[in-house]
C-alpha cells in the first residue's frame, strides 16, 4: 500500500464516521493491549494554543535527550505530521505496517479517521518505547479520542467559543468539556483563562484530587517583546525564574503558550524524577518545529501564514499585526469556514487591513464567498473576489509593495493550500 492509496482509503472509508464518545476508542485500545495506559506524558486541551504548546513540549523533551512522541491534528501538508517520533514525521513504512497490523480491529469497531490516527499514535509511541508522549486533544476533551491517555500531566491552554454545536454555547459548558481530560491525582496546568472557565476546571480538579497549577497564581510572565524573529519574555513560577526567554514563534499569545509549556514540562520532570537544567529551556524554545502560526514564508513583501480560525485566534492575530507591523499596509487573503462567527472575525480583520482578498478554500466546510463579502462590505474596505486561494495570494503579493505585509489566514485548510505550493 502506497502513501496516497493509504490516505484515499482511510479518508473514503472512515472520514465521515465522526462521533464524539469513547466506546469505540476504548474497545480498539483494549485490543491493542492498552498502550494508552502504559505511556507517560503530557495531554493538552484548549480552544487555541494547544498545538503550539504541544510542539514546545516536544522541543523541550528533545533538548533534554528524551525519546519523544508527538500527536497533533490536523496536518497541514503531510498526514504523517500527525504522528512525530523524535521531532520527525513518522516513516511511511512504519505508518503502513501499523495500520495493517490493526486493520481488522479498526474495521470491526468502525473506527473514525481521527480514532484510527490516535490509536496508531498510541501503539507507535509504545512500540518505540518513548520517554514522553505528548497528545493534543482533537475536539473538546471529555469525549475526545485522545482522552484514554493516562497522562502524567494535563494541560488546558485557553478557552473561548468554538465548535459550539459540539461543545456548548457558553464558556461554562466548553470549560466542562475541556476539563474532561483531568485525571485522578494528575496535575492540571491551567493557562491564562477567564475566572469563569478557571472555576469550572478547578472544581473538576478538586473532585479528582488533581493538583492545580494555575497561571497568575503559580506561574506568570512579564516583559513580553515581539519582533520578526520571535517572542521573548520573563518567566516566573514558585520554583523558577527565567529572564529573556525567546521562543521562535511570533505573537504575545505564544509567550503565554510557552509559559504553559515550560510549567507542564517541569512538572513532568518532577513527576518522573528527572533532573532539571534551565539552560536547556532557553535552547529548546528557539527551535520549536511548528508550521503555520504567524510563519513568515516570503519577504519583500513580507508574506505571513497564520492558522487563526476563530474569534480568539483572529483577535490575537489582529493584535500581533498591530504591534509587529505598525504603519504597514496589510493585504489580507481571507478564506474561512462557514461554522465560525463570520461577522465578529471579519470585523477584526477589517480593522487592520488595507485591502482584503476574499476567496474559498477546498474544505467542504468552507464559507461561501458571498457570505464573507457581505460582512466585509459593512466596513467599507477595499476588496477583491477570487475563486482560488492561490490566485488570491499571488494577486495580493503582486499588489503589495516590498515594504507591505501580506497575511493569509482564516483556516488551517487555507494555509495548508499555501504551504503545498511552497511560495518563496
Amino acid at each position: 500500500m502506497e502513501y496516497q492509496e493509504f490516505l484515499d482509503y482511510i479518508y473514503k472509508r472512515h472520514s465521515g464516521n465522526v462521533k464524539l464518545g469513547l466506546d469505540r476508542m476504548l474497545n480498539i485500545l483494549r485490543a491493542m493491549n492498552s498502550p494508552n495506559e502504559k505511556l507517560k506524558g503530557i495531554h493538552i486541551a484548549g480552544t487555541n494554543g494547544k498545538g503550539s504548546t504541544a510542539a514546545m513540549c516536544e522541543a523541550l523533551s528533545l533538548q533534554y535527550g528524551m525519546k519523544t512522541g508527538l500527536n497533533t491534528s490536523p496536518h497541514l501538508v503531510d498526514y504523517r505530521e500527525r504522528i512525530r517520533l523524535n521531532g520527525n514525521n513518522i516513516e511511511l513504512e512504519e505508518l503502513i505496517s501499523t495500520y495493517k497490523k490493526w486493520e481488522s480491529v479498526l474495521e470491526e469497531n468502525k473506527a473514525s479517521f481521527f480514532e484510527i490516527t490516535t490509536a496508531m499514535a498510541f501503539d507507535i509511541f509504545y512500540s518505540n518505547n518513548v520517554d514522553i508522549a505528548v497528545f493534543e486533544v482533537g475536539l473538546g476533551g471529555r469525549l475526545d479520542g485522545t482522552n484514554p491517555f493516562a497522562s502524567t500531566v494535563s494541560v488546558i491552554t485557553t478557552i473561548s467559543y468554538d465548535h459550539i454545536k459540539s461543545l456548548g454555547d457558553s464558556i461554562e459548558k466548553i470549560a466542562f468539556e475541556k476539563a474532561g481530560i483531568i485525571k485522578k491525582n494528575t496535575p492540571i496546568i491551567i493557562g491564562k483563562l477567564t475566572n469563569i472557565a478557571t472555576n469550572v476546571i478547578k472544581q473538576k480538579a478538586i473532585e479528582l484530587n488533581a493538583p492545580i497549577i494555575e497561571y497568575g497564581k503559580d506561574f506568570s510572565i512579564s516583559n513580553i517583546i515581539i519582533n520578526k524573529l520571535g517572542t521573548s519574555f520573563d518567566y516566573y513560577s514558585t520554583q523558577l525564574e527565567l529572564e529573556n526567554v525567546t521562543v521562535n514563534l511570533l505573537g504575545k499569545h505564544q509567550a503565554y503558550n510557552a509559559a504553559t509549556a515550560i510549567t507542564a514540562f517541569i512538572t513532568f520532570l518532577q513527576r518522573t524524577h528527572r533532573n532539571f537544567d534551565k539552560e536547556k529551556i532557553y535552547k529548546a524554545l528557539v527551535n520549536v518545529n511548528w508550521q503555520g502560526r504567524m510563519q513568515i514564508i516570503s519577504r519583500e513583501p513580507t508574506v505571513i501564514i497564520d492558522g487563526a480560525h476563530n474569534e480568539e485566534g483572529i483577535k490575537a492575530l489582529k493584535n500581533n499585526l498591530t504591534e509587529i507591523f505598525p504603519n504597514k499596509k496589510i493585504y489580507f487573503v481571507l478564506a474561512i469556514l462557514r461554522d465560525k462567527k463570520l461577522e465578529t472575525i471579519i470585523k477584526d480583520i477589517c480593522s487592520v487591513s488595507y485591502k482584503i482578498y476574499i476567496t474559498k478554500n477546498k474544505s467542504n466546510r468552507a464559507a461561501k464567498i458571498e457570505d464573507q463579502v457581505a460582512f466585509v462590505k459593512l466596513h467599507h474596505k477595499l476588496y477583491e473576489i477570487h475563486e482560488d486561494v492561490m490566485i488570491a495570494v499571488k494577486k495580493a503579493m503582486s499588489d503589495a509593495n516590498k515594504n507591505d505585509v501580506v497575511i493569509i489566514s482564516g483556516s488551517l485548510y487555507t494555509i495548508s493550500e499555501v504551504l503545498k505550493e511552497k511560495i518563496n
